[in-house]
């Protein structure tokens, strides 16, 4: 926890006791919790906590690479505060995300780039989750 601290304030965030909450929540999340589901859990300790205040959280978080915005659900954001380069799987059926710790070379061709200088690369598999499975034979 002292450290995470030590992180936070090096990175010039105001550590509030609701960021305090919010980053406790997100810590080792693999879920890649949506606004709705970190204001849930959030506003269990702190009944007065606003949408607005956890979005607005999330955005600093953003915005100094604590966590990343990730749009796979065209539903809601969602929020992955893995930050090593990674993957996903996702089940098309119930939305759940699965971290994918590979490699995979692939690049674009030179002549596609269009004067891009290529930085990264994320790469999304769809599919249906085992538990959705299961429940389609019943």
């Amino acid at each position: 926890m002292e450290n995470r601290i030590k992180k936070y304030k090096s990175l010039k965030i105001k550590l509030t006791p609701q960021r305090l909450a919010i980053l406790n929540y997100l810590e080792g999340n693999k879920m890649h919790p949506s606004v709705e589901q970190i204001f849930k859990y959030v506003s269990r300790r702190f009944p007065s906590m606003s949408y607005a205040t956890v979005y607005n959280v999330l955005n600093t978080l953003v915005k100094h690479n604590v966590v990343k915005e990730i749009s796979i659900d065209p539903d809601k954001k969602r929020f992955d505060p893995y930050m090593s380069t990674h993957h996903h799987l996702v089940c098309i059926k119930c939305r759940k995300i699965i971290d994918l710790d590979m490699d995979f070379s692939i690049g674009v061709p030179e002549d596609k780039l269009a004067g891009f200088t290529m930085m990264g690369n994320h790469i999304e598999f769809y599919g249906v989750c085992a538990q959705c499975r299961g429940k389609d034979k019943d």
